[in-house]
C-alpha cells in the first residue's frame, strides 16, 4: 500500500523527476507562465512556491537553498529581486493553473501554470458576534477619549468667547 507517500511518480524515477522539476522551476520563473499536463503542474507548483519564499525571505542561506533548485544565475537573480519585491506582501498563492483541454494527440489534460500578477488585498479579520478583541477594545476607548476630548475642548472655547452684544439704541431703551 502506497499510504503516506506523497508526491505523484509520473511514470520517471526520482533523479528523472527531480531534474525535471528544477527545469521546469526555472522556466517558470524566467517566462512566468509555462504549458504542461495537469498532474505535472500541480507538483510543479509546490516546488516553484517554495522558491520564491526562498526568495523573499533573502537571507544567505535561503540564496543557496534556492541555488539547489534553479541552476540559472540570471534566472536567480531575477528570483531574490523583482519577484522577491512583487510578492512581499503575500503570505503564499503565488502561482496560478489554468486548465486548458485535452492534448490532440494522446487527449493528455493540459493546463498553463503562471505566476500571479495581481496585487494582493489583505482582508482583516473580523470578529465573531458577542466576542471582542483586545484591539478593536482599545481603538473603540482611544477614538472615545479623543471625541469626548475634543468636545471639551470645544466647550472651554465657546466659554471664553461670549458673546459680543452690540450696544443699539433699542437695547439701551430696554434696560
Amino acid at each position: 500500500m502506497r499510504h503516506l507517500k506523497s508526491g505523484r511518480q509520473l511514470g520517471r524515477n526520482s533523479s528523472h523527476r527531480k531534474a525535471m522539476f528544477r527545469n521546469m522551476v526555472v522556466s517558470l520563473l524566467d517566462h512566468e507562465s509555462i504549458t504542461t499536463t495537469d498532474p505535472k503542474a500541480k507538483e510543479l507548483r509546490k516546488f516553484a512556491e517554495r522558491v520564491i519564499t526562498l526568495g523573499k525571505k533573502g537571507s544567505l542561506n535561503d540564496r543557496r537553498r534556492a541555488r539547489l533548485m534553479v541552476n540559472d544565475r540570471i534566472v536567480l537573480q531575477k528570483l531574490f529581486t523583482t519577484l522577491a519585491e512583487r510578492y512581499k506582501d503575500r503570505p503564499g498563492g503565488y502561482t496560478r493553473i489554468v486548465k486548458l483541454g485535452l492534448r490532440p494527440g494522446d487527449k493528455a489534460p493540459l493546463s498553463i501554470i503562471q505566476l500571479v500578477q495581481e496585487e494582493v488585498n489583505v482582508k482583516e479579520k473580523t470578529k465573531k458576534k458577542g466576542k471582542t478583541t483586545k484591539t478593536k477594545e482599545v481603538e473603540k476607548v482611544t477614538k472615545e477619549a479623543a471625541e469626548v476630548k475634543i468636545t471639551a475642548e470645544a466647550k472651554a472655547e465657546a466659554e471664553k468667547l461670549e458673546p459680543i452684544e452690540e450696544k443699539t439704541e433699542d437695547a439701551d431703551k430696554e434696560k
